[in-house]
């Protein structure tokens, strides 16, 4: 998840601590949205556990999201 903060501060020019904050709460609300075994896989790739399937497809989703900043 250390990754994915970092990408935020490059990209939106806020603190870690900012930065921390808007991907917990981003995570939380997808997780709480997702089916269990996505929310899963959510987790793991976030652990730095996870390649490939659903999970690893929506944060590359929203990686390019922020580099259309």
């Amino acid at each position: 998840m250390e990754e994915l903060v970092q990408q935020v501060m490059q990209k939106t020019g806020i603190s870690e601590q900012q930065a921390q904050g808007a991907v917990n709460t981003v995570v939380d609300y997808l997780k709480a949205r997702l089916p269990g075994p996505v929310a899963s896989q959510l987790d793991a790739a976030l652990a730095g556990g996870a390649s490939t399937g659903p999970a690893q497809g929506m944060l590359g989703g929203l990686g390019g999201m922020l580099d259309k900043q």
